[in-house]
């Protein structure tokens, strides 16, 4: 095995016996000071800034006016947009009203909201049959407002032989006036009503489209609708002959 020599080493600073000795007798040199750190002395700004903070860190660590405008522009879009959605979603079915509720509901309606008022009487099966045609508008384009109201209650002695009737309001004004179920076609659909009512304004509303183009979106969409369930229907038929034989 081989030798291993161990050499002790005291604490730094301290020194044997035999060292004092030997140095006093001049045969080892001086011993060097014992260290002893810096007193502690705080700094006298607590609150400045760290020096490994440059400052190109520093401007990154600030807000950045772009940065606060583009947010705020994002959330102006997007409250803008809830808006939008929640107006778009505050009809949807044909409202009953009595005459004390026409003013509010009908005459006093929001500007950009269109109203569609019909006035009928219950046990007239024109009556039922354009309301059902109306009930399915009223679905598929709830940013349009569609109320309905008994005739008399309306307008006091309207003849029984006008309904059904069907108004169209906006800003508070009549803008359109359909006396008798025959206004609506031979056939009274969903997509003759929808057609009649926007044959000069636009009338019905889905809350996606709005402006100056709207009108001829909900035509093309009206128009599309209806050779589809032609389409539909021919098949339905063909395939009912085709089991019958």
């Amino acid at each position: 095995m081989g030798d291993y020599h161990f050499v002790y080493k005291d604490v730094e600073g301290s020194s044997t016996q035999w060292d004092d000795i030997q140095r006093k007798l001049g045969n080892l040199p001086p011993k060097p000071p014992a260290f002893k750190p810096d007193p502690f002395t705080p700094a006298q700004d607590q609150h400045s800034k760290p020096n490994w903070i440059d400052h190109e860190t520093q401007e990154d660590l600030e807000d950045d006016p772009d940065d606060r405008r583009f947010l705020r522009k994002i959330g102006r879009q997007r409250i803008a947009e809830m808006k939008r959605v929640a107006k778009a979603a505050k009809f949807g079915s044909i409202i009953p009203i009595s005459g004390s509720d026409f003013v509010h509901e009908v005459s006093q309606a929001s500007s950009d909201v269109w109203v569609v008022v019909v006035l009928y009487k219950d046990g007239y099966l024109e009556c039922g049959v354009l309301m059902q045609c109306l009930k399915e508008l009223a679905t598929m384009y709830p940013a349009t407002k569609f109320v309905q109201i008994v005739s008399t209650d309306c307008i006091p002695n309207y003849p029984d032989r006008n309904l059904p009737t069907v108004l169209v309001y906006s800003n508070g004004a009549v803008k359109a006036s359909y006396v008798g179920l025959h206004k609506f076609g031979r056939r009274c659909t969903p997509e003759g009503v929808a057609m009649v009512l926007c044959q000069s304004d636009p009338v019905l509303n889905d809350g996606q489209s709005g402006g100056e183009d709207s009108r001829e979106v909900v035509l093309g969409g009206v128009r599309k609708r209806f050779i589809e369930k032609v389409v539909t229907l021919h098949e339905n038929d063909d395939n009912d002959g085709s089991a019958s034989d």
